[in-house]
């Protein structure tokens, strides 16, 4: 899957997509680390700031966590926080 970079969509929101759809396909597994900031922005081509955004609306809709030093991780379904 890849972005349009010249398309109408944000691009933070179009790579938030495709990690979504990897995380759904079991590419990325729970409880794991995805691959690094430098590492996507490098495969999409984009700033880091822009990777960073993506990563914030996923951190933000509970798909991962980031844990400061040691990455971000993909939320296990199980451990998904609840709306209460």
């Amino acid at each position: 899957m890849s972005i349009d970079l010249l398309g109408s969509e944000p691009l933070y929101r179009q790579i938030a997509a495709v990690i979504t759809t990897r995380i759904e396909a079991g590419t990325y597994e729970p409880r794991r680390a995805i691959p690094s900031e430098a590492a996507l922005y490098e495969e999409f081509g984009v700033s880091r700031n822009t990777v960073r955004g993506a990563i914030r609306l996923l951190n933000e809709q509970g798909l991962l966590v980031t844990v400061m030093g040691r990455g971000t991780f993909v939320v296990k379904r199980d451990d998904a926080p609840t709306a209460d």
